[in-house]
C-alpha cells in the first residue's frame, strides 16, 4: 500500500510560490543532512519538524513555507520541482514508470477522456465505448474498422520527449519498467525495451482462426475486413476492447515491478479506470511522483506532484 505521508521528503501539492528564498537545494541537503544523521528516512514529519526549526531560528528561507492547518508545508516554484525530481531520479536505482493516453498527446495522439478527447462525443447514434465493445466487433466487423482505422492509429506519431526519456532512463539501469494503457507503441519505438502494454498494441494483430500473426500493415492495406491470407479467418487487433479482459500475466508482471519499485512516476492518467489504476495501491516505496494536468485520486498521498507537460518535465529532470 502506498505510505499515507507519500513516503517521501517533499509533502503535499507542490505549488507554484514566488516569494523571497534561499536556494531550496541549500534546505533540501541541510534537510536530508540532519536526517541521515539522526538515522531516519525523510519524510513529511520530519520535513515540518525541520519546517519548525527554521522557524525558531527566523531563516529567511523559512518565507519559502507555508502554514496550512497547523502543519508547515513546503511549496515549491516549477524550477525547485524539476530539482526535487531530479534528486528522487539520482538516488534511486530502481523506477517505474505507469503511464497513460496523456504521454502521448504530446506526439499528437488525442487522449479519451478530457475536453476535446475521443470519448467526448458520440458518433452518430453509437458512443466510442460502443464501438469498441467486444460486442460491436463480433456482430459489426467492418464499421469497427472504420472506426478503427480512422481514430485508433496513428501511423505518423512519433515518440515525444516523454518517450525519449524514458528509454535514456532506462539504459542508464534507472528504468526497469514501463507500464502503460497506451496502444501506440511509441515507447518501443523511442527505444525502451521493458514495456509492458497493459491495453496491447496496434503493432500486433492475430487471425481469429489459426491465430497467425499480422503487422500494422497488413490492416491498414486491407479494404473493409482484414482476411488472414492462409486460411481466410477475420484478423482482430491485440488490443483490449470494452468487455474484454486484460491479460493477466501482465498485469501480475507490472504488479511485481509496482511493489518492488523504489520510485514509482506516474504521468498522464487521471488513475479512475480500473482494473489499471488498481495497480497504484500495490506501491510500497519511497517517493510516488505524479505528473499530471489535471488531479489525480492519489495526489494526497504523493510525494511529488507536478502539474506541467510530462515531456518537458522528463527531458528538464535528466538534463
Amino acid at each position: 500500500m502506498i505510505h499515507p505521508n507519500g513516503g517521501g521528503y517533499f509533502p503535499g501539492h507542490q505549488q507554484i510560490h514566488q516569494g523571497e528564498e534561499k536556494n531550496l537545494q541549500e534546505i533540501f541537503s541541510e534537510a536530508e543532512s540532519l536526517l541521515e544523521k539522526s538515522n531516519r528516512s525523510p519524510d513529511r514529519e520530519a520535513l515540518a519538524e525541520y519546517a519548525a526549526h527554521l522557524d525558531e531560528m527566523q531563516d529567511p528561507a523559512y518565507h519559502g513555507l507555508e502554514k496550512t492547518g497547523g502543519v508547515r508545508t513546503l511549496t515549491f516554484s516549477h524550477s525547485d520541482n524539476i530539482a526535487a525530481l531530479k534528486s528522487i531520479i539520482g538516488a534511486s536505482g530502481n523506477i517505474v514508470f505507469f503511464g497513460g493516453a496523456g504521454v502521448s498527446t504530446e506526439s499528437g495522439i488525442p487522449d479519451f477522456r478530457s475536453a476535446g478527447g475521443l470519448f467526448s462525443g458520440r458518433m452518430g447514434r453509437l458512443s466510442p465505448e460502443e464501438i469498441l465493445s467486444h460486442t460491436f466487433f463480433m456482430n459489426h466487423t467492418e464499421e469497427f474498422y472504420e472506426f478503427y482505422r480512422s481514430k485508433m492509429i496513428y501511423r505518423d506519431a512519433k515518440p515525444n520527449d516523454a518517450h525519449l526519456a524514458l528509454a535514456r532512463l532506462e539504459r542508464a539501469g534507472k528504468l526497469k519498467a514501463v507500464i502503460t494503457q497506451n496502444i501506440d507503441g511509441l515507447h518501443q519505438l523511442a527505444g525502451s525495451r521493458e514495456v509492458l502494454e497493459l491495453h496491447g498494441s496496434v503493432h500486433r494483430n492475430y487471425c481469429m482462426n489459426c491465430n497467425r500473426f499480422f503487422g500494422l500493415d497488413h490492416v491498414l492495406a486491407a479494404e473493409g475486413v482484414p482476411t488472414c491470407d492462409e486460411c481466410g479467418g477475420i484478423v482482430k487487433p491485440d488490443v483490449v476492447l470494452y468487455e474484454e479482459a486484460l491479460d493477466m500475466a501482465i498485469l501480475e508482471k507490472s504488479r511485481r515491478y509496482i511493489e518492488q519499485a523504489d520510485v514509482l512516476i506516474v504521468a498522464g492518467t487521471s488513475l479512475r479506470v480500473y482494473p489499471a489504476a488498481g495497480l497504484i495501491q500495490y506501491f510500497g516505496g519511497s517517493h510516488l511522483v505524479l505528473i499530471n494536468k489535471s488531479p489525480t485520486p492519489y495526489d494526497h498521498a504523493a510525494t511529488l506532484v507536478i502539474n506541467g507537460s510530462i515531456g518537458e518535465t522528463l527531458n528538464q529532470a535528466l538534463n
